[in-house]
């Protein structure tokens, strides 16, 4: 029997390239606009010039503004995947959780300043709640999903995963609301990290009483 040849994806076409390349760009465009003069104010002329494509362009690529924003978050759900994906498997669930967000940081802007606009830009603005939520599903999916490989107790091992996904961001929210309030002075990946161990030091022995115990 002869062996299977290795599928081989063939290489993108110039034109392919190009759209990809010009997509890339209107994002970074508009990420940039959103953070410096607002979404709202922002108009998609603006953003078409910024990008040096035509406004027709945009609109083949996205319906409306808020679908930029969304493009750009699938680029930090994809890191956050990658980075819990390459933690050590002796590494705990929720520590490598925790450095996934912590990787997820600098992926955001490559400063403070902009890392911080962004931030609350995504966070702060009304017209983007229903794509930072979007976000939030998504990332909230894929930790669950990788936490799932990660934790060896089968019995309940997909819902531990999915509780400990929701914590996860829960924590992140709340230190990006601490950051925010704090006007982004401090440095984001420690605060993150106080976060973390202060809602580990919330209950260190409790073992409470279950819904049984307690009727």
């Amino acid at each position: 029997m002869k062996p299977v040849a290795p599928t081989i994806s063939p290489k993108p076409g110039l034109r392919e390239r190009k759209q990809a390349r010009a997509r890339t760009t209107l994002i970074a465009e508009a990420m940039r606009l959103f953070s410096a003069q607002g979404y709202d104010q922002t108009t998609v002329d603006e953003i078409a010039d910024a990008a040096e494509v035509s406004r027709r362009t945009l609109f083949r690529m996205f319906e409306t503004k808020g679908d930029i924003v969304l493009a750009w978050t699938r680029g930090m759900t994809q890191t956050l995947n990658d980075a819990l994906a390459t933690c050590p498997a002796d590494m705990h669930p929720a520590d490598a959780m925790m450095h996934a967000f912590t990787s997820l940081v600098p992926r955001i802007a490559a400063n403070r300043q902009d890392t911080y606009a962004f931030v609350y830009l995504i966070e702060k603005t009304p017209s983007l709640q229903t794509v930072s939520l979007q976000k939030y599903g998504k990332w909230e999916d894929c930790l669950a999903e990788g936490l799932a490989k990660r934790i060896t107790e089968r019995k309940n091992r997909r819902m531990a995963a999915r509780l400990m996904a929701r914590g996860g961001i829960a924590i992140f929210r709340t230190a990006l609301d601490e950051w925010i309030r704090l006007k982004g002075r401090p440095a984001l990946v420690p605060l993150l990290q106080k976060t973390y161990e202060l809602q580990a030091s919330l209950w260190p022995d409790h073992t409470g009483t279950g819904p049984e115990d307690a009727a």
